[in-house]
């Protein structure tokens, strides 16, 4: 059995390990663009801030190819898969057979066509080799402001790592909040006033239409109402796309807005398998398939397409979104589903404000069970409620204390207890 991954991030790595505790002796390659050893994502807005440096980046330990007995082309572009001829081109010449193939490609940086978006100057972040870019840019050219395009989860990272280094920032946001796609409008509301406090400049409902240089320099960027946004660099950061430019259109696998994905993690073509965000994957609070873009989940399906490579017959369950961010260090976590459509009493919300202190706690309930929960500046129990979504606990014993002071392991049924200390199985 040869077993070959494209992609070497979260899912690529669970793959390996997945394999490994299956098959240890089967040739393993993987192919990535980018030349690193495995690192972890999450951490290149706290190099960029210069809290952490390069040794902390690693997402596994130096040997880790080595003790795996992996092949790593790094640095590597793959051109295009072959399901049918069951084997990959890679840039420059040259194919790689395969007998179970892995894509892992992630997402993709979405850059609007604007007027200026290739000067020197503008970058995109979702990469180590662009954290070490936007670093070098600032201390060559001494820059002093910055303009972030998008405040979703990207944008508020790249804030937070500008603000580090002591930068003046403007954030620009098409939709009418911050974070729209993972907190609620009380949310956003308590965002704004944060990152103001700061000293960001907050524009929502607006965008760019054009960014403008000057002398070889960027000089400012046009918003749509017509203000000009003096600025030294420019980031998008509005998100990412499934990439999913590998598969060809006749190549038998199935793409939608992301690679779909069965129950095993496998695509619709024999022996080809997908993880992490370049998927559509279930999920198990809304009933659909969509990508939700978060590192424990990439791993988990990872893992799981491996186990199912190697020929161990292994179910993913389905995921929801888990989202643990910092806003210029107040802590927030939103889980499943946090802002419900307005459907009649289909859903039920139990929630507690506190103005002065910026406290926040909600729960969206559906029936008897707990399907989403947000916690801004308290989030101590939050993997007690996080639990409860995950397993669909029946919360209708305990309902009235869910939002107590008190709340806790203590307040949930014996029997539930218990499964949470013994455990069920290890969870990947």
């Amino acid at each position: 059995m040869r077993y070959v991954i494209i992609g070497n991030s979260a899912a690529a790595i669970g793959c390996v390990e997945g394999i490994r505790h299956h098959d240890p002796d089967s040739p393993i390659t993987i192919v990535a663009d980018e030349p690193h050893h495995t690192y972890s994502r999450p951490l290149i807005s706290y190099l960029l801030g210069g809290l952490v440096d390069e040794n902390r980046m690693g997402y596994r330990p130096p040997d880790f190819y080595e003790k795996n007995r992996v092949e790593t082309l790094l640095g590597v572009q793959v051109t295009e898969i072959d399901p049918q001829g069951r084997s990959i081109s890679l840039a420059g010449g040259g194919e790689l057979s395969y007998d179970r193939l892995l894509i892992s490609t992630g997402g993709k940086p979405f850059v609007p066509p604007i007027p200026g978006a290739n000067l020197p100057g503008v970058f995109t972040f979702v990469t180590w080799e662009e954290a070490r870019q936007i670093g070098h840019f600032i201390e060559d050219r001494q820059a002093k402001s910055a303009l972030v395009i998008g405040a979703g989860l990207i944008g508020l990272k790249t804030i937070e790592a500008l603000l580090a280094r002591g930068m003046k920032v403007t954030v620009v946001e098409l939709a009418d909040r911050v974070l729209s796609r993972i907190f609620d409008p009380t949310a956003s509301r308590m965002a704004d006033i944060i990152l103001r406090r700061e000293g960001v400049d907050v524009r929502t409902a607006n965008t760019v239409t054009e960014i403008i240089g000057r002398g070889g320099h960027l000089d400012h960027a046009v918003l749509r109402d017509g203000e000009r946004i003096d600025c030294d660099l420019v980031i998008f950061a509005i998100g990412v796309r499934p990439n999913t430019g590998l598969v060809p259109a006749d190549s038998g696998i199935r793409v939608e807005r992301g690679i779909r994905v069965d129950e095993h993690m496998r695509t619709t073509a024999p022996d080809v398998y997908a993880a992490g965000d370049c998927v559509e994957a279930y999920d198990r609070l809304t009933d659909e398939y969509h990508q939700i873009a978060i590192w424990p989940l990439a791993y988990r399906q990872g893992y799981i397409a491996g186990c199912n490579m190697a020929g161990y017959d292994r179910e993913y369950e389905g995921g929801f979104p888990m989202n643990s961010i910092s806003v210029c260090d107040v802590p927030t976590i939103s889980v499943g589903i946090i802002d419900p459509p307005d459907d009649g009493d289909r859903y039920e919300i139990m929630d507690d404000y506190d103005r002065e202190s910026l406290t926040y706690k909600k729960l969206v309930l559906r029936g008897h069970r707990l399907v989403g929960a947000m916690f801004i500046n308290d989030i101590d129990r939050a993997g007690i409620y996080t639990g409860l979504i995950r397993e669909q606990v029946d919360i209708s014993q305990f309902k009235e204390h869910l939002l107590s002071g008190s709340f806790g392991l203590i307040s949930l049924p014996k029997d539930y207890r218990k499964h949470l200390v013994m455990g069920s199985g290890i969870e990947v």
